[in-house]
C-alpha cells in the first residue's frame, strides 16, 4: 500500500493527453481497469474514454478541448456534467480527480496525464499525486509503458509506509525525491538495493534501478518519494 485508509473504492480519470489502447495498457498493467466503480472524463478526455470502451460516469471541464456542441448533446443525454470556467486555476484533470475524491475514491488511475508536446502539463500532472491526503486516496498515472506513484510519510512519528512494486524481471524503477530530502529508504527486489538511506533532491541516485523480482517494494520513513516505473520493452 502506499496510502489510503477508505473503504475500497476505484475511480478511473481520463485526461485529454495521449492515452495508449486498452491493448497496449492490458500488455503493460493487467487489471488496469478492474473493479472500476467511477469513470470520470475531463474535457476531451470523454472521446478519448470512449475510444477504450469506457462509458464516463462524469464530464468535468470547461469546453476548451470538447466542443461545446459536444457538452450540450451529452447533457440533453442525462451525463452528469461539471462545468467549470476557462479562466480558473486548476487544470481540467485536477477538477476531475478532485470529482472522484469527493465521490469517495480510494483508489484513482489517471490515464492521458503523460507525454504528448506539452511538458507543462506532465510535470503539474505529477504533481497532482499530492493532491489527496495520504488517508484520503492512492492515486497513479498511467501510460503504456510507465507508473507514476508518490510515496508520503510523516517527517516525525517513525512510521514506516510500504509500496509494494510487483511486475516483471528487468523493469526500470526510479526512485525519486519530491522537494526535500526522502529519509529511511528501502529497497527489496531491486539490483541495487537502499538500507534505511536518504535520498537528497537533486542527484540521480535513485534513477534507473532495476527489478529482480517479481515481487518487490520500497519503504520510506519520512518525506515524500516518486516512484516511476517503466516497463520492459522486449525487443522485435
Amino acid at each position: 500500500m502506499f496510502g489510503g485508509t477508505r473503504a475500497s473504492r476505484r475511480a478511473l480519470v481520463v485526461a485529454d493527453g495521449d492515452v495508449p489502447s486498452s491493448e497496449a495498457l492490458d500488455t503493460a498493467w493487467p487489471g488496469w481497469d478492474r473493479g472500476v466503480d467511477l469513470v470520470v472524463a475531463a474535457d476531451g478526455g470523454w472521446d478519448k474514454a470512449e475510444a477504450l470502451g469506457l462509458r464516463p460516469d462524469l464530464l468535468v471541464g470547461d469546453a476548451d478541448s470538447l466542443p461545446e456542441a459536444r457538452f450540450l448533446q451529452l447533457a440533453a443525454q442525462g451525463v452528469a456534467i461539471e462545468r467549470s470556467p476557462r479562466d480558473k486555476d486548476e487544470s481540467d484533470a485536477e477538477l476531475a480527480i478532485v470529482a472522484a475524491l469527493r465521490r469517495g475514491a480510494s483508489h484513482i488511475t489517471v490515464l492521458g496525464a503523460l507525454g504528448g508536446r506539452r511538458f507543462d502539463h506532465a510535470l503539474a500532472n505529477v504533481g497532482l499525486l499530492g493532491l489527496p491526503a495520504p488517508d484520503e486516496a492512492d492515486v497513479e498515472l498511467l501510460d503504456g509503458s510507465t507508473r507514476v506513484r508518490l510515496v508520503r510519510a510523516p517527517a516525525a512519528g517513525g512510521q514506516i509506509v510500504r509500496c509494494g512494486l510487483a511486475g516483471s524481471e528487468g523493469d526500470l524503477v526510479s526512485l525519486l525525491p519530491l522537494g526535500a530530502p526522502a529519509l529511511g529508504v528501502t529497497t527489496a527486489g531491486l539490483l541495487y538495493p537502499l538500507s534505511d538511506e536518504d535520498l537528497p533532491p537533486g542527484p540521480a541516485r535513485g534513477l534507473s534501478n532495476v527489478r529482480i523480482a517479481a515481487e518487490a517494494s520500497v519503504t520510506l520513513r519520512g518525506g515524500r518519494l516518486l516512484v516511476v516505473e517503466t516497463r520492459k520493452v522486449d525487443p522485435g
